[in-house]
């Protein structure tokens, strides 16, 4: 038999860090697809894979794995496109933020290809290959959503993958569930964070910026293409916990408007002690990670 093949199409921060981890992994070769030769050169520069290539689609018939690491639109739009094209038996991976939608677009598949969705839970605020790294994923969560058709073969390989790139931990899922959850622990901080920097206080603030501020700010900086695509294509569970936030910010609007300290207090309280005891006990170990 010979040599199995990973193809990773996209080479981004994502991409091109996945390319890197998995390079030894088992008996596989670990081929990037790449679109500009701008990312090519710098691939290749790094030794991002062990082997380039512009065309995905002429990869895709000898491919045991296929990781989908473009947009959610892209995603969406090569599988449509190339359904047909896949290995009979391979399993297809994407790493997209939401996955009810890149789940149900992966439905065009023939039933031969076992279609995996995952998170991993790890990134930068900067973007490309040029940022790339192999130990981006070491002890970070890695959000495995099954298709229908999964196999116990394929889901164990997938956990193979994941240890020879040092992931902390596989945390298994419905593709509802993490869109969900995903809302609160990441959409929602994003768009914090964006309504923060959209101020024009944001140009006068030099000097009195602390950590906490650049905390707060820090994923602002995101890609504006990418991020629509996610905010809308979780609509309604991101708007649910906006307006949970909204909900919470009127209420510490009120109370310090009208000098109500009983009130802030015992809210403060609240959330200080929340605070205190998930840090508490995931310093402990405990797993305190919501039931999914």
């Amino acid at each position: 038999m010979g040599q199995k093949r990973i193809l990773v199409v996209g080479l981004g921060l994502i991409g091109g860090s996945l390319a890197m981890a998995l390079q030894g992994f088992e008996d596989f070769e670990v081929v990037g697809a790449v679109r500009s030769q701008t990312t090519f050169d710098k691939a290749e520069a790094m030794g991002a894979a062990n082997r380039l290539t512009f065309d995905p689609a002429g990869e895709l018939p000898g491919a045991d794995v296929v990781i989908l690491c473009q947009d959610p639109a892209g995603i969406v739009g090569f599988l449509q496109e190339h359904k047909d094209r896949f290995k009979p038996g391979c399993l297809v991976l994407d790493v997209c933020g939401v996955k009810t939608a890149v789940m149900e677009a992966a439905g065009c598949l023939p039933e031969s290809v076992d279609f995996i969705g995952c998170h991993p839970m790890a990134g930068k605020e900067v973007s490309g290959i040029a940022n790339a790294e192999g130990t981006l994923f070491r002890n970070t969560h890695f959000i495995v959503t099954p298709g229908p058709r999964a196999t116990q073969e394929h889901l164990a390989l997938l956990r193979r993958m994941a240890d020879h790139c040092r992931f902390g931990d596989v945390i298994e899922t419905t593709c509802q569930r993490h869109d969900e959850m995903i809302a609160y622990t990441s959409q929602l901080m994003h768009v914090i964070a964006v309504s923060v920097c959209d101020d024009d206080e944001l140009f006068s603030c030099k000097g009195f910026e602390g950590g906490s501020f650049r905390d707060c700010t820090r994923v602002a900086a995101l890609d504006p293409a990418m991020w629509t695509q996610l905010f809308t294509l979780n609509a309604p569970a991101l708007a649910k916990v906006v307006a949970g936030v909204e909900d919470r910010l009127r209420r510490y609007r009120t109370a310090i408007e009208n000098g109500d300290r009983e009130t802030l207090y015992a809210m403060l309280s609240t959330a200080s002690t929340r605070k205190k005891q998930i840090d508490l006990e995931r310093a402990r170990g405990d797993d305190v990670r919501p039931a999914f």
